[in-house]
């Protein structure tokens, strides 16, 4: 396996948020580049006004053009934009919206191009993102247009802190379209790219996945909704015959009431807050928001832009530290992985027909 420092691209998000602040504080500690090698997509200028505005540690970091540039032992920073855009914290506005998205997409192509190994996205405002030749709706879905090939790879949200890992079947769409969403193949779907990155990505060799219902009490034997029986228990047992151990439908309110999660390699939320509202009542400062299932590795801390206390350097920076470490590790433990899976062990030939068992090792038995 490759012991290399890695490249993560670490994008700036909405700079009127905490953003630059957790950025600054995580990487003010000297021990982070003995792990990997940041190169922050920002602004020189707005960065260095978050530090002196906010008397955060000072940092020496070096200015470069592109990735391959890169100095390791050092910070490392990508100028993308406009370096004249006016700091208001705690406002949005489309022209912070526009610099956000500028480092992203910038970080996006240096990543498709393999100039950098991960990416580590700070929080934006999707609203001042969308425009309208932009309809964006968050780095999951924006990542999934540019590394899903064409539907081959799914995109799908985790959210994780040690054992608990909570993944969504829908994301960022409006509760009133949430059934339409909700089907038996999509379910199937999003628990088989799960299964995937609890093997691949955590190394939990057989994961046990429990299933939230939709309804209350898991709609009461039709009571309170058919969704369990119609949908999400016939994709329980389709995912079965595909050999996922996977439990469920569970009322989500006992399931964490009860402290069951902590049964589970992982857990399918139906929709967003059902799987956002207890996650971050558990972990809030320490939660890692990671984009599975695609052939790249982002992650980005579980909090957003936090407007009501930017500028005001009471941000902490556990959540973004814990993405930065969240990146290093999935990507040695694909790494890893890859490296398991590509001289595999093959069955060969056994000839039991006489008397005498004879192994035929020219005979290669792996596709029967």
């Amino acid at each position: 396996m490759d012991t290399k420092r890695i490249k993560i691209g670490i994008t700036h998000g909405d700079v009127n948020g905490i953003g630059y602040e957790v950025i600054l504080k995580t990487l003010s500690d000297e021990r982070m580049t003995d792990f990997c090698t940041p190169i922050i997509y920002g602004l020189q200028k707005i960065m260095l006004y978050h530090q002196k505005t906010m008397e955060l540690p000072s940092i020496n970091f070096k200015i470069i053009n592109k990735p391959e540039e890169a100095a390791d032992g050092k910070i490392n920073l990508i100028n993308c934009g406009d370096d004249n855009l006016k700091i208001e914290f705690g406002r949005s506005s489309a022209e912070v919206g526009k610099a956000a998205f500028a480092a992203l997409e910038m970080a996006a192509a240096d990543l498709k191009r393999g100039a950098i190994q991960t990416i580590l996205t700070a929080p934006v405002n999707k609203s001042n993102i969308k425009r309208d030749e932009l309809n964006f709706t968050g780095h999951t879905e924006y990542l999934e247009t540019i590394f899903g090939e064409d539907g081959k790879y799914k995109a799908i949200m985790i959210m994780i802190y040690d054992s608990l890992r909570i993944a969504l079947v829908t994301t960022h769409i409006p509760m009133s379209d949430v059934n339409a969403r909700l089907t038996k193949e999509s379910i199937v779907e999003q628990l088989t790219v799960f299964n995937k990155a609890l093997i691949q990505d955590f190394n939990v060799i057989k994961p046990c996945i429990a299933v939230l219902a939709l309804n209350a009490h898991a709609g009461d034997n039709g009571l309170l909704g058919n969704e369990e029986t119609s949908v999400i228990i016939p994709a329980i047992a389709e995912a079965e015959k595909k050999g996922i151990t996977v439990f469920g439908p569970y009322p989500a309110d006992g399931f964490f009431g009860s402290q069951s999660h902590h049964k589970f390699d992982g857990i399918l939320a139906m929709y967003h807050d059902q799987g956002m509202i207890p996650f971050k009542l558990l972990a809030m400062e320490n939660g890692v928001n990671y984009t599975a299932g695609l052939p790249i590795v982002r992650t980005s801390p579980s909090h957003g832009t936090a407007y009501d206390i930017a500028g005001k350097n009471m941000a902490s920076e556990v959540s973004f530290r814990n993405a930065l470490y969240e990146s290093i590790d999935i990507f040695r433990q694909r790494q890893f992985y890859q490296e398991m899976k590509s001289n595999p062990l093959h069955k060969h030939y056994v000839d039991k027909s006489g008397d005498n068992v004879k192994l035929d090792l020219t005979i290669d038995d792996s596709n029967e």
